[in-house]
């Protein structure tokens, strides 16, 4: 597992990946995003549920996007929406709802602006990692999971005791609307080995 100075590297690096997310998306809808400080804390996969269970207040009523990212740095990011998250980015990106849609779970447009919204921040802060740990990495097209009991959160078949969840508790808050949500990223126990690697060679250069 990751040693505690992995964890405060990782948590600088989180820092300039999340800058680039903000800025990104800041350049889409012209609102300025506000970051919390990020915290890391890793996970065996299969704890995931319960964890997420427990950071949630309403845990029955969130939106997750998922988009699997492939490299030497590999696996499956999650991003957490409130239930309401989608009503309100419509609102910020100065959409228009069609009220036809409303007997669909996640109507068509807070599907497309969730995703939207989602796909810029996984994947700048991605990228960003993978560019500053010198690796290169590709995404599947973003999909949206909604659930209604927490074991359900996580696709069983990426709960594999060999897998890991690093949970990046950096929290975003959009300055002109209540929507905030947070992301984790769960990955085998190789691409963890290649992160510490990376993360090493990363400081040596400041040595």
């Amino acid at each position: 597992m990751i040693n505690d100075e992995e964890v405060e590297i990782l948590e600088e690096i989180m820092n300039i990946a999340f800058g680039k997310a903000a800025s990104d998306l800041a350049e889409v809808i012209d609102i300025h995003v506000a970051l919390s400080v990020p915290y890391i804390k890793i996970l065996k996969a299969d704890e995931l549920p319960v964890y997420i269970k427990n950071e949630i207040k309403d845990v029955l009523n969130i939106s997750i996007l998922e988009q699997t990212f492939l490299g030497k740095f590999k696996g499956h990011a999650f991003m957490v929406f409130p239930s309401y998250a989608a009503k309100e980015l419509i609102g910020m990106f100065g959409l228009e709802k069609d009220s036809s849609l409303e007997s669909d779970p996640i109507a068509t447009l807070e599907r497309e602006v969730l995703m939207e919204v989602g796909n810029i921040l996984i994947g700048a802060c991605i990228g960003k990692i993978s560019e500053l740990l010198k690796d290169n990495v590709t995404y599947s097209p973003p999909q949206i999971i909604l659930y209604n009991q927490p074991s359900e959160t996580i696709p069983e078949n990426y709960l594999s005791y060999n897998n890991s969840a690093i949970v990046l508790k950096t929290i975003f808050g959009f300055t002109k609307g209540d929507v905030s949500g947070f992301l984790f990223l769960v990955t085998s126990q190789e691409s963890i080995q290649w992160l510490q690697d990376a993360l090493k060679k990363f400081m040596e250069q400041y040595e």
